[in-house]
């Protein structure tokens, strides 16, 4: 968290369980505002005088159920991924989700054979370098383009 120019009396968060990436991210930030004697206030009303024993144990204790709730969802997130994958199901972007890249693929393809750069390539259909070099690392011809 930076440091302001002007004192603040208490920060706004919508929601403390979102504020931190993890339980001690939040609790060093807590600390520190603790330290610039700024309380926080959630938007659901609930006030955290981090100066108290009462306010310090509240915060702390919702950073855990926070970190508790973000370790259930990555939890749940990963077995349904590997459900998925177990029922067949083929993750990540499908091959006809590229409409433009996959209809330039052939021109491309062929520009490269003409020992052409990539961005001499990309500057004409108006795409990206990348974007020419994710069409040769996908097309099946890639091991005969030097």
């Amino acid at each position: 968290m930076g440091r302001s120019s002007t004192k603040s009396d208490a920060v706004l968060v919508t929601e403390l369980s979102k504020w931190g990436r993890s339980t001690q991210d939040l609790l060093d930030t807590l600390n520190q505002l603790a330290g610039w004697n700024v309380s926080v206030v959630a938007m659901s009303g609930m006030t955290f005088e981090l100066d108290s024993p009462h306010g310090r144990m509240m915060a702390n204790m919702l950073a855990g159920i926070a970190q508790f709730e973000r370790d259930l969802m990555s939890e749940r997130i990963k077995s349904g991924l590997v459900a998925a994958k177990a029922r067949g199901k083929k993750l990540g972007r499908q091959p006809d989700q590229r409409p433009k890249s996959d209809r330039l693929a052939p021109k491309v393809m062929a520009l490269i054979e003409e020992g052409r750069s990539y961005r001499w390539i990309a500057r004409d259909p108006g795409i990206s370098k990348n974007t020419v070099l994710a069409i040769v690392k996908r097309s099946p011809f890639k091991d005969s383009v030097s």
